[in-house]
This record gives structure tokens, sequence and C-alpha cells, in this order.
């Protein structure tokens, strides 16, 4: 399968698992919330329920990222599946704000919840589902660079270790009376920072960020290899379009080297950056003496 493939095979698969598994875990945690008066196990079903309808965020994401080019989109749609993980924490930073304010209110009015063996079965078995579908989609997503899935795996992992809390929480209920709005609380705050690190990495996508060093150093070694001459590059600016790379770049050349020549080093030199580094490149050629002023 092609790199595109696999992306919307993973992206198909996760998100039709998780919105059966995360569907069936909030309507149980919901049930244990709602018998057991406890906002925290309520704020985590909601929670939950939240992964389901990422989950068909990133399927049409991804699925729309997919589609070829166009007249109106030169560079494709692979945008559209960073602007889609821009959605997932976009819906993360709301949850978290309902948490907080549902915690808040639950501290204030001094709710004590009434635990059972049930909701602790259910809770148990969240962590541990949403363990496991968070690994899952950080694998796929590493596999298929997706931002996307792995956003939605930070969002399962965020679900999970919400639900480690509100466990503790049940067994330091019966001594703390305030223990359960304080969890929500804490919940809420794990979500906002969860949110910055999916807005961050996607905004940083959107805008554009400098070269990473190891990538101007890939460059410079295969620029190298083509070229016996002295070679000088610089100005390079890598676009990300989520299906692809678009790298641009100079090099400086001896001024005195025939056009032809300088445009077949310019020809080889990208297309062994494509070969090795899977990254579609224009180059521009100065005359070196220009680039030692």
């Amino acid at each position: 399968m092609t790199k595109k493939t696999d992306l919307k095979y993973f992206a198909y698969l996760e998100g039709g698992i998780s919105i059966i598994i995360n569907t069936v875990l909030f309507a149980l945690k919901m049930w244990a919330g709602i018998s057991t008066r406890s906002i925290s196990i309520i704020a985590d079903a909601w929670h939950t329920l939240s992964d389901s309808l990422t989950s068909i965020i990133v399927i049409f994401g991804v699925k729309l990222s997919h589609k070829p080019a166009d007249k109106e989109h030169p560079f494709g749609h692979g945008r559209i599946e960073v602007i889609a993980s821009l959605f997932i924490g976009t819906f993360l930073l709301s949850v978290g704000f309902r948490l907080l304010l549902m915690s808040i209110t639950n501290f204030k009015n001094g709710n004590h919840p009434d635990y059972n063996i049930f909701a602790i079965a259910v809770v148990i078995v969240s962590i541990i589902m949403k363990e496991l579908i968070a690994r899952f989609s950080m694998w796929a997503g590493e596999k298929c660079d997706s931002k996307s899935l792995k956003a939605e795996a930070w969002h399962h992992r965020s679900d999970a270790l919400s639900s480690v809390i509100v466990l503790i929480g049940i067994f330091l209920g019966p001594y703390f009376w305030w223990i359960d709005g304080l969890i929500g609380i804490l919940i809420s705050f794990f979500l906002f920072y969860v949110t910055y690190q999916i807005i961050r990495d996607s905004s940083n996508s959107l805008i554009g960020t400098k070269v990473p060093d190891a990538l101007y150093a890939d460059v410079l070694r295969i620029a190298k290899n083509v070229v016996s001459e002295e070679i000088y590059i610089h100005h390079l600016h890598l676009h990300d379009y989520g299906g692809h790379n678009e790298l641009i770049f100079h090099i400086a050349l001896a001024p005195d080297m025939k056009l032809s020549a300088a445009h077949e080093i310019a020809d080889k030199i990208e297309k062994n950056i494509h070969d090795e580094l899977e990254i579609n490149t224009t180059i521009h050629i100065d005359p070196l003496e220009l680039n030692l002023k």
C-alpha cells in the first residue's frame, strides 16, 4: 500500500473502533455517574463521548485531504487533515471549559457521591480500553505521519488519564467530601494542556516554521554528493501540505558555469532529495560570488 492508502485505512479503522467503543463507554459512564451522583464520572463520560465526535472529524478530514489536486488547489487538499486536528483541539477546549464550570459548581454545592462496585468496574474498563486505543492511534499516526491521528491519540490518552484520576477519587471520596469536584477541575486543566499541544503543532504546520537543522544537513549532504565544485545553500523554505512537502532553496554555483550544466545539477539534486527524503524541491541558482560578499 502507498503512504496515502495507509493513512486512509488506519484512519477509517481507528475511527470506526473509536466511535463504537467510546459510545458504549459513554453510556456506561453516564449510567454510573447518574446512579452515584458523581460529577467527575459524568464529566469523564462527556469527555469520552467527545472522542467519538472527534473520530468522525478525523475520518472526514482524512477523506477530504486525499482528494486529488485541482485547478483551484494545485498542491492538493492535504492541509484539510491539519485543519481537522485544529477542530479536535477546539472541541477539547470547549469540553474542558464545560467540565471546569460543572466541577466548580459541584465543589461549591458540596455534593458527596455514593460510589458502588459498578462505577468502579466501569472506570477500570474505561482506563484499559482508552489506553489501548491511544496506543494504536499513536502507532498509526507515527506510521502514516498523520497529525490528526496523533491528536486523536492524545485525546484518547487524556480520557484514560482522567479516568485514572476519577478512580483515585472514588477511593478517596469517603474521606474527603470535596475530592469529586476537585478531580473534575484537574481533568479540565489537563484537557487545556493537551489542547494547547494539539493547536500549537497544527498551527505551526499551517503558519510555517524554520527548516529543521537535521533536514538542512541532509539537503547539504545530498547536494555535495552531486556537485564536485564548491556549493553554497541558503534561503531554505519548507511548505507542509499534509500529503506532501514542498522545499524551496537557493544554491550558489561557480559564476562561469554554463547554464545547461547548472540546470543539470539542480535537476539531479531535486531528484535525489525526492528519492531519499520524499520531498518535492524547487531550486533557484545564484552565482557563488554574490553569496561571499
